[in-house]
C-alpha cells in the first residue's frame, strides 16, 4: 500500500479523534484500509477521508447504527447499481423526514413556551351552547397505553357506515380519565343525515347529542400544544364558577382527513360545564 496514513495522521486531517476512529472500526463503520498483523497499527487511505467525514455527519444527526450500516453497504456495494443507489437514497430520505419532524416539534415547543412565558398571551374562550345533533357513533373503553389505533379503527367503521363524506366535521367525546389516568371512555362520531344503513359495522350506533353548554375554544395547528387550549378552557370554567361535567368534546373542524398541512388544522375544544339539555 503506497498511499497510507497512520491513525494519527488520519485523525488530524478528518478532525476525528483517535478514540472515535477506533470506535468506528469496532462498530464496522469505517474499517482501516490496512491493519499491521504484528503491531495492530491501523492505516487509512486518502479515499477514506470523505466516508469518515460522512459517517461523522450522520452520527451527529443521530442516524441509527443499523441505518448507517445499510447506507454504507449500499454506497460501497459491489455492483454500485441502481438498487444500491436507491437503498442509499431511501435511508437518507427517511432520516431527513425524521429530522424535519423533530425540528417541527422543537419549533412548536419553543412557540408554546414563549406563549406560556408571556403574561399577556391568552387563548380566546367563550361560553356557548352546542346545538343538538344526530350522529353515527362508536363508543369504547380505551385501555391504558393504547396509542391512537382505537381512534383510527372507530373512524374506519364510521366511514363504512356513512358511505360518503358528511357535510359536518367528525368529533369525539372523552371522559376526563382518558387524560388524567391514560384510559377511559370515548365516543367518536360522524354527523348523520340518514338512518343507519343495513350492513353497517356492528360497532356503529345512532346517537342523538342534546344541546350542551360548554366553555369553547378553537385550537389552531398541530396538537403538540393542545394542552394549552385545554388549560385555557378549564381555567375559564373555573374562573366563572362553572361546574364541569366528566366529558370534554372535540370537533375536528379541519384535520388530517382534510389536509396534510398540520398548520391548517382547526380543533374545537368544548369543556362541557352543565347538565346537557333534553
Amino acid at each position: 500500500m503506497t498511499e497510507r496514513l497512520t491513525i494519527g495522521e488520519f485523525s488530524r486531517i478528518t478532525h476525528l479523534s483517535i478514540r472515535t476512529l477506533r470506535r468506528y472500526h469496532e462498530q464496522d463503520l469505517l474499517v482501516p484500509a490496512e491493519v499491521d498483523p504484528v503491531t495492530g497499527y491501523r492505516y487509512y487511505s486518502p479515499g477514506q477521508v470523505r466516508p469518515a467525514q460522512t459517517i461523522r455527519r450522520f452520527r451527529d444527526l443521530d442516524l441509527p447504527l443499523a441505518d448507517l450500516r445499510r447506507f454504507l453497504e449500499a454506497e460501497t456495494g459491489a455492483h454500485g447499481g441502481a438498487a444500491d443507489r436507491d437503498t442509499a437514497r431511501q435511508v437518507v430520505a427517511a432520516h431527513l423526514r425524521r429530522l424535519e419532524d423533530r425540528l417541527g416539534r422543537t419549533q412548536r415547543a419553543v412557540e408554546a413556551l414563549r406563549e406560556l412565558l408571556d403574561p399577556g398571551a391568552e387563548r380566546t374562550v367563550t361560553l356557548e351552547v352546542l346545538p343538538p345533533q344526530r350522529v353515527y357513533a362508536v363508543s369504547l373503553d380505551v385501555p391504558e397505553g393504547a396509542g391512537l389505533d382505537w381512534y383510527d379503527a372507530a373512524m374506519r367503521d364510521l366511514d363504512a357506515a356513512a358511505g360518503h363524506r358528511p357535510v359536518l366535521p367528525p368529533g369525539g367525546r372523552y371522559t376526563h380519565e382518558l387524560f388524567t389516568e391514560g384510559h377511559g371512555h370515548a365516543t367518536v362520531y360522524l354527523p348523520a343525515e340518514t338512518p343507519l344503513p343495513p350492513g353497517a359495522p356492528a360497532t356503529v350506533r345512532e346517537l342523538d347529542l342534546p344541546a350542551r353548554t360548554a366553555a369553547v375554544a378553537t385550537h389552531t395547528g398541530p396538537h403538540d400544544d393542545l394542552d394549552l387550549t385545554y388549560g385555557a378552557v378549564g381555567s375559564f370554567a373555573a374562573r366563572h364558577g362553572l361546574r364541569a361535567q366528566n366529558i370534554v368534546e372535540e370537533v375536528y373542524l379541519v384535520g388530517p382527513r382534510d389536509t396534510g398541512q398540520p398548520e391548517r388544522w382547526r380543533t374545537l375544544v368544548a369543556w362541557l360545564t352543565a347538565p346537557e339539555h333534553p
